[in-house]
């Protein structure tokens, strides 16, 4: 409360003074007719009163300049006719800085962490550039007079810059433009009008100053390339404006994107087209679960007024149509296609030799840009007698042809969860095991309870931590609560995440940075070290989702062939992930555990699927939509839908959230009836319901009573 009232008091101060400085009619005296009216007088004072004149005009100086009052320029005239040009320029350079830097620590105290709290997620990319350049922005507007120094004040007092450096690049920036007005000054009796001082000639001489360290960084950063690359030969052609290495989502959409625009693309990967999405990732996954919700719906034929249906299927039979499913999609994904498109398809393992040269099946290629898309692959725990079993991974359990009677799945994430309920609705009898205390530790509690007790209620036993610590035979020992839990199988599923593929292409003797969690480092343009190597994909993240891998490879895309002109940052705002299990769980931007983790104020409104029409009529009604908006406002911060096909119902929320739009447009939305669309309406219903204006009912109930007599 102290730090409130101490705000409430400051802006009643600044309030206080600046209404003093107008009612007295102040600025009167900070005019060039003034000054030059009583040039003699002012001179004789100081002649008479040295120190006190100086100490007088440097009190002066900084208030003007810490309220952003009208007259620092008049007074820099007057301290260099007064006071003479090296005097003055000293006296000001340091008066204008501590000034400015007493704005700067208002603003600062006042507003930052307002606007920051306000629009934290907005803002980082703006904070993390700030932290990284933030003297060199502000030297450059410090010598550009055309900006106002009292909007730099306000502006970088809400960014992380430190005080001290705010402080001496200010000193620094404005040094010039301080002699310069100074010596105006000093040849006062010259000057009859300020005009003259800011002339347009002396602006635009100011603002090509302040071109020079734009210019200054574009040379830096040619000579850290030219350090980067320092030992490598540049070849003088290239046979490839740019070489994709990796032919999964990430690479294809790099390559597809590379040949619209009629550059040379060589697309190299060493095992199948689609990378794992098509070959062990979405496809397949998608194709089992349909496979398994039709049995499912069989067992469930009752609750829709069919007395009985017969089961009986082949599990070799499921799994072939699997494949068949991954053979549908291949065209879309194949070497034909692309090499229809222009793109050089090349079958063999990469090895980036140099920035410029890229080795393929004893073929040296040379390129402009290279793109390593290289995807991951699944994580293996460490765990004892390991290697005694034969685990399956997402990416070997599609060669399964016999149904497993007890598996074990090792993971409460997506891909475990997946291929859990999936297998438990075919007939195995599935234990997922996690050393978390819920699974989907992404979503929210309520979210992940109610998946659970969905998984409960099918059969599925879920063992939450529960730490994996020996295979013996056809066992799996865990420790739970200090004591051991043996879990019999005859299958086990290792589903505990994904490593990023780095290994075998000389990314190491080339020093490419690699994070602490395997994946490969990149800047916001996606680019390495080197800034012709990019990255996208799960070799990077921090998202490995497939949608993610190929908004990604857009960036690497045109940055890698037009950045000379235009680099973007990759936009990572609005990001839609979906777990493909009954109930589906959808979620676009924060849940409340990332938004208490970010420290960022929200209100909850939630909606029971339970309520709608066309879920009760499909015998779907199970799940929530649940909403995350500003306190006060209804600007969508997040949205998670667990429900039958939330992963269709959440793209609304995508689209509003991209495009801005709030619960109120939902709301006003016509929505088809009977539809599961329905329920995001709905959802803002109950946001409205809860945020109806009082006020205006009570007057309202009051006016419809009078209008009764």
């Amino acid at each position: 409360m102290k730090g409130k009232y101490l705000k409430i008091f400051l802006v009643v101060a600044v309030i206080f003074i600046m209404s003093l400085f107008y009612y007295f009619d102040m600025q009167r005296y900070m005019s060039l007719d003034y000054l030059k009216a009583n040039q003699l007088a002012l001179e004789f004072y100081y002649l008479n009163n040295r120190w006190l004149a100086i100490f007088g005009y440097v009190v002066i100086y900084i208030l003007v300049t810490a309220l952003s009052l009208p007259g620092a320029a008049i007074l820099t005239l007057a301290g260099g006719g007064i006071f003479g040009f090296i005097t003055c320029t000293v006296i000001v350079s340091f008066a204008s800085t501590i000034g400015a830097t007493l704005a700067f620590l208002v603003s600062r105290f006042l507003l930052r962490d307002y606007i920051q709290n306000k629009f934290k997620t907005k803002l980082e990319t703006i904070n993390r550039g700030m932290q990284k350049d933030g003297a060199f922005y502000l030297f450059s507007l410090r010598l550009i007079p055309a900006f106002p120094f009292f909007l730099i004040n306000l502006l970088m007092g809400l960014t992380p810059i430190k005080t001290l450096t705010y402080f001496f690049v200010s000193q620094v920036g404005m040094l010039l433009g301080t002699m310069a007005y100074v010596n105006a000054g000093v040849q006062l009796s010259k000057v009859s009008a300020l005009k003259e001082i800011l002339s347009p000639t002396l602006i635009l001489s100011f603002t090509l100053l302040g071109l020079i360290p734009i210019f200054a960084k574009k040379i830096v950063e040619y000579l850290a390339k030219s350090k980067v690359y320092k030992g490598f030969k540049r070849p003088k052609k290239f046979d490839y404006n740019m070489v994709v290495i990796g032919a999964g989502s990430a690479g294809l959409v790099t390559s597809y994107i590379g040949a619209m625009v009629k550059a040379k693309v060589a697309l190299i990967e060493k095992n199948k087209m689609g990378g794992d999405c098509l070959n062990t990732g979405c496809v397949p996954s998608k194709a089992l679960i349909k496979s398994a919700n039709i049995i499912h719906y069989a067992k469930r034929c009752k609750e829709f007024g069919i007395k009985k249906m017969t089961i009986d299927f082949d599990f070799a039979k499921v799994m072939d149509r699997v494949s068949e499913v991954i053979s549908k999609v291949e065209p879309h994904d194949s070497v034909e296609r692309y090499s229809s498109l222009g793109v050089t398809c090349i079958k063999g393992e990469a090895k980036i030799i140099s920035p410029f040269l890229v080795e393929v099946g004893g073929k040296v290629i040379s390129t402009k840009n290279i793109t390593v898309a290289s995807g991951a692959s699944p994580r293996i725990l460490s765990i004892k007698g390991i290697e005694k079993i034969e685990y399956l991974t997402s990416d070997n359990i599609w060669q399964l042809r016999k149904l497993p009677k007890k598996l074990v799945v090792i993971g409460g994430g997506p891909i475990g969860l997946e291929l859990a309920q999936a297998f438990s609705r075919l007939g195995s009898q599935v234990t997922v095991v996690h050393r978390g205390e819920r699974i989907l530790k992404k979503e929210d509690e309520d979210i992940a309870g109610l998946l659970t007790s969905r998984f409960e209620s099918e059969g599925i036993q879920v063992k939450t931590s529960h730490t994996p610590k020996e295979f013996t035979a056809k066992t799996l020992i865990c420790t739970h609560e200090g004591e051991d839990v043996k879990i019999a199988f005859d299958k086990v599923l290792i589903a505990v995440g994904r490593v990023a593929n780095i290994g075998g292409m000389g990314l190491s003797s080339l020093g490419v940075d690699i994070r602490k969690n395997g994946t490969i480092e990149s800047n916001d343009f996606l680019q390495t070290k080197y800034p012709n190597i990019f990255v996208c994909g799960d070799v990077t993240g921090p998202y490995q989702l497939t949608h993610m891998a190929a908004h990604q490879a857009w960036y690497c895309a045109v940055n890698g062939l037009m950045g000379r002109f235009k680099k973007f940052r990759v936009d990572y705002s609005v990001v839609p992930w979906c777990t493909y299990t009954d109930p589906e769980i959808a979620t676009v931007g924060l849940t409340e555990v990332a938004a208490r983790d970010k420290n960022i104020a929200y209100s909850v409104t939630k909606y029971s699927i339970d309520d709608l029409d066309r879920a009760i009529a499909d015998g779907e009604d199970f799940g929530m939509v649940k909403v995350l908006t500003v306190p006060g406002s209804d600007k969508i911060l997040g949205a998670t839908i667990a429900s039958s096909h939330a992963s269709d119902l959440l793209l609304e929320f995508v689209t509003a959230m991209k495009y801005g739009l709030g619960l109120n447009k939902i709301l006003g939305t016509i929505h088809s009836y009977p539809s599961m669309g329905e329920a995001n309406k709905y959802a803002a219903g109950v946001w409205k319901m809860a945020h109806k204006p009082q006020k205006v009912l009570r007057f309202l109930e009051k006016y419809h009573n009078w209008e009764r007599g």
